[in-house]
C-alpha cells in the first residue's frame, strides 16, 4: 500500500505537468480537444492525489513503522483518532494534505465549470495544473513521505503532545482549505491575463470561490485561536505570533478580494484593482506557506525542517508571486478600469474598505517579515510582538469598523449619507446607550472598554438594521414585511450575518480584555479561592493513567451560594515518555458566554501546587463570532445568483459597460 501511494503522487504528478502543458496550448491555438483535456486530467489528478493521501494514513493507522514518517510522528499506544491525524501532523504529511486540497480545488472547477468559456476554464485548469506540478515536485524531492526504514522499528516516536488533540482534525483541514482555495481566484486572475479578457462575468465566476476560501480561512483561524486558547493553558487567545499572522494576512487580503469582486459584478469596476488582489491573497498563502515550512520561524505552530525545503520554497514563491506580477505589470496598462462611480455611494464604501483592509494586511507584513530582514542584514536578533500591532493595526480597524454599518444602506452609484445616517439612528442610540451603561455601571475607569462595547452594539445593530430597512420593517403593513423578508436574496442575510458576526467577535475580545480579571496563587487541597464572584475549592491532586501518558489531574469544585458544590472544573499536569514532554491541560467551565479557566502549574515542596485562575466574560463570543461570519458565507453561496451561468457576452445592453480586452 505504501508503494502504491508513492507511485500515486509520482503519477499525479506527471498528469500535473499534462494539465498545465496540454490545455494552455490548446487555449493558444484554440483547439478544442486540447483544451477538453484539462478537465480529465484534474480529475484523475485529485484521484491519484486521494489514492495517495489513504495511503499515508492506512500506513498510521496500522503503525508501520517502516515508513519513516510514521515513526517519527506517531505510537503505537496512540488513540486511533490521534494517530488518523497524525497524517498531517507533520512537515511531510501536511504537505500530502496541502497538494490534496490543490488537486480536488481543480477537480471542483473541472466539473462545475461548464459554463466557463472553453478558453478561460483552459487557462484556470493549465495555471491550477501548474501550480500543482511544482508542489508535486516540492513534495517527492524534498518531503517524500513514504521514504521506507530498514530494518523497520519497532516502536515510533510519538506524535508531540501539543498536537495530540481534537483541534488538529479540524484546524489545519480548514486552514488548507482556505489557503489553497485563494489559488482558485489566483488561477482565474491570471487566466484572465493571459486571455487578455476581465469582465463583469469574471466577478461572477471568481466571486463564489473567494467565499469558499474566505468561509475556511475564517474558520480555520477561530479553530486555530480556539485550540491555542484551551490547549497551551497560557489563557490568551491571539499572540501575533508570526504564523498566526501569517494565516491572518491572506484572511485580511481575502476579504478585501471578497468586496472588491462584489464591485467588479454589480458595477464593472475596480478590474485591474481586483486581478491585483486576487493574485496578493494567494502570494500572502504562499508566504505562509514558506515561513511556516522553512525554518526561518520559531513558533509552536511551524515545522522545524532544513534549509533545502525552504530554499526550494522560496523558488516557488518567485516563480508564481514574480511571474504573475510581472504578468499583471505587462498587461495591466491595456485593461480599461471600468465604471465611474460617486464617493458617496456602495461602490465608494467598498474601496474605503479594501483601503484599510490593505493598509493593516502591509501593517501585518511588516512587522511579521522585519524582524526576519533585521536577522538577515544583521544578525541580530529582535521580536515584534502585541505592543506594535495595538498601536499600528488597532488604529486602522476602528474607523473601519465603525464605516461598515453604513456600507450596505447605501446606493449604487450615487448615495445618500444623510438618509443612511437617519435609518442607522436607532443603532446609533443603542451604542451610545452601550457606552453609558458600561461606563456608569460596568467600568468607569477605562473609556476604551465603553467605547468598544459601544463600537460592537453599533456593529450588531447596523446589521440588524439593514435587514429590517430592507424588509421594510416600519414603512410598510407587517404582512408585506414578512414577504420582503423572505424574499430577500440570500446574500443580503449573508451580508448581515457576517458584520454581525464581527461585532459579536468584537465584543468578545472587548469583554475579555477589559473586564476579565486574573490571579495566580498557591493553593494546598481543601482551600478555597474567589474570582469575580465565584468561588472555587481545590479538592487536591490525583494520579491517572492514559494510554500514552501519565497525568496529576487537579480538580476543583466551583460551589454556589451556599457552599455546596454545583460543578467540577478538571486541570492536569501531563508527562509523555517517549516525547519526554509535559504539556498543561486546561480546565474550563463555561458560564454564559464567559469562562471560568484555570491550569496548574509546579507542585511546591509543601505539597501545595502552583494555579491560575481567570475569569474570561464573553470569550466564547470571540469564536462565536467566527462561526457566525462561517455562517453568513454559506448564506451568500445559497444566493441564487451565484448557482445560475454567467451572462453571455454576446447578450449585451444597450450602453452597457464593455468588458476589458486586449489586441
Amino acid at each position: 500500500m505504501v508503494e502504491t501511494g508513492h507511485f500515486a503522487l509520482v503519477l499525479a504528478f506527471a498528469l500535473a505537468l499534462v494539465q498545465t502543458l496540454v490545455p494552455l496550448f490548446g487555449a493558444r491555438m484554440n483547439n478544442q480537444k486540447m483544451m477538453a483535456v484539462g478537465g480529465p486530467v484534474a480529475v484523475a489528478g485529485f484521484a491519484l492525489t486521494a489514492l495517495s493521501f489513504a495511503a499515508l494514513t492506512t500506513a498510521y493507522a496500522s503503525s508501520d513503522f517502516s515508513v519513516a514518517n510514521v515513526w517519527e510522528n506517531s505510537h503505537s499506544l496512540q488513540p486511533l483518532i490521534y494517530k488518523i491525524t497524525s497524517t498531517w501532523g507533520n512537515h511531510e504529511g501536511s504537505m500530502l494534505l496541502w497538494v490534496l486540497i490543490l488537486t480536488f480545488f481543480g477537480a471542483l472547477i473541472a466539473v462545475f465549470g461548464g459554463n466557463l468559456p472553453a478558453t478561460l476554464r483552459a487557462n484556470v485548469l493549465a495555471v491550477q495544473g501548474a501550480i500543482g506540478a511544482t508542489f508535486f515536485l516540492f513534495v517527492l524531492a524534498t518531503s517524500n513521505p513514504f521514504t521506507r526504514l530498514n530494518p523497520a522499528p519497532i516502536e515510533g516516536r510519538d506524535l508531540n503532545p501539543i498536537l495530540q488533540d481534537l483541534g488538529l482534525a479540524i484546524h489545519p483541514p480548514l486552514l488548507y482549505l482556505g489557503y489553497v482555495g485563494f489559488s482558485i481566484c489566483f488561477s482565474f486572475s491570471v487566466a484572465a491575463l493571459i486571455e487578455g479578457r476581465i469582465d463583469a462575468s469574471w466577478a461572477r465566476w471568481v466571486r463564489p470561490w473567494t467565499l469558499v476560501a474566505w468561509m475556511f480561512l475564517t474558520g480555520g483561524i477561530a479553530m486555530g485561536s480556539y485550540w491555542a486558547y484551551y490547549e497551551l493553558g497560557w489563557g490568551g487567545f491571539w499572540f501575533w505570533d508570526p504564523v498566526e499572522s501569517a494565516s491572518f494576512m491572506p484572511w485580511l487580503a481575502g476579504t478585501a478580494l471578497l468586496h472588491s469582486a462584489i464591485v467588479m459584478e454589480k458595477r464593472s469596476a475596480l478590474k485591474i484593482w481586483t486581478l491585483l488582489l486576487a493574485i496578493l491573497t494567494f502570494s500572502l498563502s504562499l508566504l505562509g506557506t514558506f515561513l511556516v515550512r522553512s525554518g526561518v520561524l520559531t513558533s509552536v505552530h511551524a515545522f522545524a525542517t532544513d534549509p533545502t525545503r525552504g530554499v526550494f520554497i522560496l523558488c516557488i514563491l518567485t516563480l508564481f508571486i514574480g511571474g504573475s506580477l510581472a504578468l499583471f505589470a505587462f498587461r495591466a496598462s491595456r485593461l480599461t478600469a471600468g465604471g465611474l462611480f460617486h464617493p458617496i455611494s456602495r461602490e465608494g464604501a467598498l474601496v474605503l474598505n479594501n483601503l484599510f483592509l490593505t493598509t493593516a494586511t502591509a501593517t501585518v507584513l511588516v512587522g511579521t517579515l522585519y524582524p526576519l530582514v533585521v536577522e538577515a542584514v544583521s544578525a541580530d536578533k529582535i521580536s515584534v510582538g502585541a505592543p506594535f500591532f495595538n498601536l499600528t493595526f488597532g488604529p486602522l480597524m476602528v474607523p473601519l469598523l465603525v464605516v461598515v454599518p453604513f456600507g450596505p444602506l447605501l446606493a449604487w452609484k450615487r448615495g445618500d449619507i444623510f438618509a443612511v445616517a437617519q435609518r442607522l439612528m436607532a443603532a446609533f442610540a443603542a451604542a451610545l446607550l452601550a457606552v453609558l451603561v458600561t461606563a456608569l455601571f460596568i467600568d468607569g475607569a477605562s473609556v476604551f472598554a465603553a467605547l468598544g462595547v459601544g463600537l460592537a452594539v453599533w456593529l450588531i445593530c447596523g446589521a440588524l438594521t439593514d435587514i429590517a430597512v430592507k424588509s421594510g420593517f416600519g414603512s410598510v403593513a407587517p404582512g408585506i414585511m414578512l414577504r420582503r423578508f423572505a424574499g430577500l436574496p440570500r446574500s443580503v442575510f449573508g451580508t448581515a450575518l457576517a458584520h454581525l458576526g464581527l461585532g459579536l467577535t468584537t465584543l468578545g475580545i472587548v469583554g475579555t480584555l477589559c473586564f476579565g480579571t486574573e490571579n495566580i496563587l498557591s493553593m494546598h487541597a481543601g482551600e478555597t479561592v474567589q474570582l469575580s464572584g465565584h468561588k472555587l475549592r481545590f479538592e487536591g491532586l490525583y494520579p491517572a493513567q492514559g494510554p500514552n501518558y501519565s497525568e496529576d489531574r487537579g480538580r476543583f469544585a466551583l460551589l454556589g451560594a451556599d457552599g455546596s458544590p454545583t460543578a467540577l472544573i478538571t486541570s492536569a499536569k501531563r508527562s509523555y515518555p517517549v516525547r519526554q514532554m509535559t504539556t498543561t491541560e486546561s480546565g474550563i467551565k463555561t458560564i454564559g458566554f464567559s469562562q471560568l479557566y484555570l491550569s496548574l502549574g509546579d507542585e511546591g515542596t509543601d505539597g501545595s501546587v502552583v494555579v491560575r485562575l481567570w475569569w474570561k466574560p464573553l470569550v466564547t463570543l470571540i469564536w462565536g463570532g467566527g462561526l457566525v461570519m462561517m455562517a453568513g458565507a454559506a448564506m451568500s453561496l445559497m444566493d441564487r445568483r451565484l448557482r445560475v451561468g454567467a451572462p453571455s457576452r454576446r447578450r449585451k445592453s444597450t450602453g452597457a459597460v464593455p468588458s476589458a480586452s486586449l489586441p
